[in-house]
């Protein structure tokens, strides 16, 4: 017998050989670990499959009873800014904030950029990142116009179109058709200034992180996880409820911002890429997460888990059509959307920090003006139905069209439009504008 095992090692031997020779670590079993890293860490995910996830931390977070949205946290940063250089009073901004932390939107939005930073660090892809002189300049305008759309549409792509239209509101789908074309104009004006304007277009040098830096990364990502679930932990078990819902929004936050840096989902991308070079992958994710989203939310409002009207604007129609449009135009100069300027802020794009900027303070500045001369102000004598302003309404599809059935089918219908356009377009390139 024992013969018979040793006659046999050299056979199991080669085996072992072609094995390692097929797998793709080079280096045995334990450059598995190394492959494995690469696949869920370096490699970048599907648009689908980030855009799944996306959908189910946003349902999570409705389970809890809150709303994903980032305009909110941001025109709080403007608020801060309009205080701080003493043009507060002057817009009706109480001088008494919140801190950054207190804040719910502020803190998600915080979070994410951490997260998305995260996501950078462990792909040793974070860099800072200087664009030419020329792009500070787009930066500032399309973060100005993205604050003003968003301030008169009731929130950016997340709270004025993707919220919405999970929450079966049209606000959100008059904010869609306002993107499309302001998306489809602000590609127009960009294509113009790259063919007649040269100044500010020399890109400066590179700001290079050396190898041995880079390779030290991971361990800083791994550092900042364990500090964030440290975080969390520590707020969940303080037995204070605030603290306890705002655990929630840091690991729900924090893993919005990774799933997006790491499937570089954009909504900005989902309006503008069709256009530009008639790539639909972006656009049909987000397609996705609001085919899964939408039914879900509609059971958990059903079962009255959460009030559909948290997450809808007063803003139908005018509002969010115009908002939307202007707001498009902007994310084409600034070069993302709202969520995601914040995660491309987390990977080192100084940009998109400028265009956050002017984002947070005109966005604060518009919807004080707005509020001033009573076009977005709240009509005090008609909260106890839903709330109306001067551009718009809370617009709830079951209680406009009959129910839920016809709810269902006019959103599937819709995104079965807009899929069946963009599959369309990528065949055709008939919508693109290069």
């Amino acid at each position: 017998m024992a013969s018979l095992a040793a006659s046999d090692a050299p056979r199991r031997r080669l085996i072992w050989e072609i094995l390692a020779m097929g797998s793709d670590s080079g280096s045995g079993w334990p450059g598995g670990f190394k492959a494995d890293y690469e696949r869920i860490f370096v490699n970048e995910w599907s648009p689908f499959v980030g855009a799944m996830l996306l959908v189910l931390a946003v349902i999570s977070l409705m389970v809890s009873g809150l709303v994903w949205g980032v305009f909110g946290g941001v025109k709080f940063w403007g608020d801060w800014i309009n205080n701080l250089i003493g043009l507060g009073p002057v817009l009706g901004i109480p001088k008494d904030l919140d801190g950054f932390l207190s804040h719910r939107m502020s803190l998600m939005n915080m979070v994410l950029v951490l997260g998305a930073f995260t996501a950078a660090l462990l792909s040793r892809q974070f860099a800072p990142n200087l664009p030419p002189r020329l792009e500070y300049i787009w930066a500032a305008l399309g973060g100005a116009m993205m604050g003003t759309g968003a301030a008169l549409a009731g929130g950016c792509t997340t709270g004025g179109f993707f919220n919405p239209v999970l929450h079966s509101s049209p606000a959100g789908w008059a904010m869609w058709a306002g993107l499309l074309l302001g998306a489809a104009l602000g590609v127009k004006l960009l294509l113009w200034t790259l063919e007649n304007i040269e100044w500010g277009m020399n890109p400066p040098p590179r700001l290079n992180v050396s190898p041995a830096v880079r390779q030290i990364y991971p361990l800083f990502g791994l550092g900042v996880i364990v500090g964030v679930l440290l975080w969390a932990t520590r707020w969940y078990g303080s037995g204070n409820e605030q603290l306890a819902a705002r655990a929630v929004i840091v690991l729900a936050g924090f893993a919005i911002g990774f799933i997006m840096h790491r499937s570089r989902l954009c909504f900005a991308r989902a309006f503008r890429e069709p256009f530009v070079t008639a790539e639909g992958d972006m656009t049909k994710a987000v397609i996705l997460a609001l085919v899964i989203g939408i039914p879900i939310a509609a059971l958990l409002f059903q079962k009255k888990v959460i009030d559909p009207y948290v997450a809808i604007p007063a803003t139908f129609w005018i509002g969010s059509l115009l908002g939307g449009f202007l707001f498009g135009i902007g994310m084409v100069f600034a070069g993302g959307c709202a969520s995601g300027g914040l995660w491309r802020m987390g990977e080192g794009h100084l940009k998109l920090w400028v265009a956050m900027f002017f984002f947070a303070w005109i966005g604060s500045v518009a919807s004080a003006l707005f509020k001033m001369f009573n076009i977005t102000a709240i009509d005090e004598s008609n909260v106890e139905t839903f709330e109306m302003t001067n551009v718009g309404f809370q617009a709830y599809l079951p209680e406009m069209i009959g129910g839920w059935g016809p709810t269902l089918l006019a959103g599937g219908g819709l995104l079965l439009v807009w899929y069946v356009l963009v599959r369309y377009n990528e065949s055709t390139e008939k919508f693109t504008l290069l």
